[in-house]
């Protein structure tokens, strides 16, 4: 999607109706919120969203959805709302990513014969796999049920490690279930096994090479109805009865009596099919569908009132909600019960006094979802910590993008380490802060890791040695101020002075005489010949962007950018430019380049601070124009909602963190840069029983410039709020209008600024 408008004008905005929030969280009120209801788990499961549409709690470790035939990039979550054939419902999957793994255990119900070919998309004759129509599903945080076209019904629910299954087959039908080790979401197995271990119980595993390198999943399956056979397959090839170990085998239960209602539970672990059982017995211990559906129900319920928001135009509710749910999706717990899982090394690991997690999208989550974290959900953040300092412990480095105990290595930057020091600076004490500081600096001098023994020998990454040089080199200063920022606390100078000075190469980037960050190559000259515009995917010199992007890639430290563009005015002139200049970005464009304003891309995570640089310059007002238009033309309420993929809940961070009214530019800082509040009034639900409400008077459709604010009833000037001033509960006032107030945040005083 691409924009091409002078909207640099009052008026645009999002049409928003008054809002009226609860000021408590809802265990605290008589009258119970129901979140739920407001979330569309379809937003962003068309196009190129990629989200996870199934049944899960949150965080959870099993997520149990339908899976589509894998037919490339839309397809890596295991679901697309364009297809219309199923090939069974899996308990892993990703949300919103840009590869594609996972969909281990798959299942799948079927009637008459016994067979274990899946079909393909055009010709499923005689095979397991079905059509299906939208009309017969259904699905909310929780909860998935589909009436598919072979006449069976499947309902889903989930605990945290434990999936229930819900089958009704047509009368007078065999009913059977495929289970299907071999099938992935676009990775490969290399080991499977399927053995019945009584006449209600089976277990199993499934190793795989795919986007992670490798992970383990073992589980445990248990019916409610007996077993009256279980036939095994190599592939699709017959091998006997009750259990077989291969690369990719399948199994077929039959049950006895031909029962028309069938229920299963499948635990899942990443240390055994024991400890997965251990999962079962602790988490669901019974057979109740409807008990099990309405208290993950309840969990998303709890989750979901981390704001509390209550308007009638419900239109903007559900997309606020549904940004909501996808943000707690991910990170994915990985461990059992007992604390037991599988690390990187293949080693298990025990007695941990933390909550283990896995499924970090680093280079996206980094900028807006773990802040964000900080402020409603904190009871996750020093989990998050321990398990980036498990990883170190594991690989010798912080996780860069880490999956189900694997590291894929995939995107710049060491992207843990602005999140480490945010927490540290932001004063979360449940890790032990010397441990993580000695993680990053090993991270941070690790010379396997991309490029950095170029940043350590000459101070800059050569293009014409490194793919993606030059935003790997960006990316890195920006961790490195993180690490600077900590040092400067933990009284470490040395330290201090080494990575400021490293948070402040982005300046070797910029060449002045065209006013653009550009390649350097291994003898210190400029690439040549260079345009902005071009981006190679995957080979050129910026990852997934533009040099126009790129350029403005400094959210560690905006003031000396502005220096280096040529001071304030220069510095509005070139950001009003980014979002109106048109150029040719070449046939090897990156496709995740989307949501184009000009060059401003919101489709994809390096743009996602730029709207929010204006009050860096004095110029605030301009800050509230772009996010609201944003905000309105990229964020809707139908499948193509999400305007590029969610990663992991970024997408929708950036878009429920905007709506408070504020933006954390630097991820080390904990400075909220204000842009323009969405609703009337906001309630954030803060540690130790308090809240930070944010209220926004005369906002409306025009309304979208801030006039003058309040903290606490007393006057405030500036265009940001700090971290603790949020956490310490009160009231944030907006006075809204329909014309800018050019002095809001104007004078330099009371602009943000760049700890250093």
């Amino acid at each position: 999607m691409k924009l091409n408008k002078q909207w640099m004008m009052s008026g645009v905005a999002i049409c928003l109706a008054s809002f009226v929030f609860s000021c408590q969280a809802p265990e605290k009120t008589e009258k119970i919120t129901d979140y739920v209801s407001y979330v569309d788990p379809y937003i962003g499961s068309g196009e190129h969203g990629h989200v996870f549409v199934g049944a899960s709690v949150p965080f959870g470790a099993v997520q149990i959805g339908p899976q589509n035939i894998h037919k490339g990039w839309d397809w890596c979550s295991g679901y697309h709302y364009s297809d219309s054939v199923i090939i069974g419902f899996s308990h892993t999957h990703l949300s919103g990513t840009g590869c594609a793994d996972l969909g281990d255990i798959l299942v799948m119900p079927f009637t008459g014969e016994v067979r274990t070919a899946r079909g393909e998309q055009d010709n499923i004759e005689g095979a397991c796999s079905s059509y299906y129509k939208h009309e017969n599903e259904a699905v909310s945080p929780g909860y998935y049920s589909l009436l598919m076209d072979n006449g069976v019904k499947a309902e889903l629910t989930a605990t945290e490690r434990v999936a229930l299954h819900r089958y009704a087959f047509p009368k007078g039908k065999p009913g059977h279930l495929l289970i299907n080790l071999k099938e992935g979401n676009g990775d490969r197995s290399y080991e499977t096994y399927l053995k019945k271990k009584d006449e209600y119980t089976l277990e199993g595993y499934r190793f795989s090479h795919g986007w992670s390198p490798q992970h383990k999943v073992f589980f445990t399956m248990q019916f409610d109805q007996p077993v009256a056979s279980l036939q095994v397959f190599n592939d699709d090839a017959p091998a006997g009865n009750d259990e077989l170990t291969g690369e990719g085998v399948k199994g077929v239960v039959t049950f006895k009596d031909n029962p028309e209602n069938v229920s299963a539970k499948v635990a899942i672990s990443s240390v055994s099919c024991e400890n997965a059982l251990k999962n079962m017995q602790a988490e669901l211990s019974h057979w109740d569908f409807d008990r099990v559906h309405q208290d993950a129900r309840k969990k998303w319920n709890d989750q979901l009132a981390c704001v509390a928001v209550d308007t009638q135009d419900e239109k903007a509710k559900k997309i606020f909600y549904t940004s909501v749910y996808h943000m707690f999706i991910a990170p994915t717990l990985y461990c059992d019960v007992n604390g037991e899982f599988r690390g990187q090394d293949d080693k298990i690991y025990s007695n941990n006094n933390w909550t283990n997690y896995s499924t970090f999208s680093l280079w996206d989550t980094y900028r807006t979802l773990n802040p964000l974290y900080t402020l409603i959900a904190p009871e996750k953040v020093d989990d998050i910590v321990n398990s980036f300092l498990s990883i170190y412990d594991q690989q010798g480095k912080l996780p860069i993008w880490h999956l189900i105990g694997g590291e894929t290595n995939c995107m710049p930057g060491y992207s843990s380490v602005p999140i480490v020091a945010d927490a540290y600076l932001k004063g979360f004490k449940g890790f032990d802060p010397e441990r993580a500081f000695q993680a990053m600096t090993g991270t941070a001098t690790n010379k396997k890791q991309n490029a950095v023994p170029y940043v350590l020998e000459k101070g800059y990454i050569p293009c014409d040695k490194v793919h993606e040089a030059t935003s790997i080199a960006m990316e890195y200063a920006a961790d490195d101020w993180g690490i600077a920022l900590m040092a400067k606390k933990m009284g470490k100078k040395d330290d201090y002075d080494n990575y400021l000075k490293r948070g402040k190469y982005y300046a070797q980037y910029f060449d002045k005489d065209i006013n653009f960050v550009r390649p350097k190559m291994d003898d210190g000259s400029w690439r040549t010949p260079y345009d902005p515009f071009r981006s190679i995917h995957g080979v050129g010199d910026f990852t997934e962007g533009t040099g126009w992007q790129y350029t403005f890639f400094v959210p560690q430290h905006p003031e000396g950018m502005i220096d280096i563009l040529g001071g304030d005015a220069a510095f509005i002139s070139k950001l009003d430019s980014l979002f109106l200049v048109e150029g040719d970005m070449g046939e090897g464009a990156s496709s995740d380049i989307s949501g184009l304003i000009g060059q401003y891309a919101h489709g994809n995570e390096p743009s996602h601070h730029v709207a929010y640089l204006y009050p860096y310059a004095g110029e605030q007002w301009k800050t509230a124009e772009k996010v609201r238009f944003i905000q309105d033309e990229f964020y809707t309420d139908q499948p193509e909602g999400v305007i590029g993929n969610e990663d992991c809940g970024q997408m929708s961070a950036w878009h429920v963190m905007s709506a408070l009214g504020f933006y954390q530019v630097n991820p080390s800082n904990g400075v909220f840069v204000f842009g323009s509040p969405l609703f009337e009034k906001a309630s954030v639900r803060l540690k130790e029983g308090k809240t930070f409400d944010i209220v926004a008077q005369n906002n409306n459709k025009n309304n979208i410039y801030i006039q003058s604010v309040t903290l606490n009833g007393q006057p405030y000037e500036k265009s940001y709020i700090m971290y603790d001033d949020i956490m310490k509960g009160g009231n944030l006032t907006f006075v809204m209008g329909n014309t800018p107030n050019k002095q809001f945040g104007a004078a330099p005083e009371n602009r943000p600024k760049s700890a250093e």
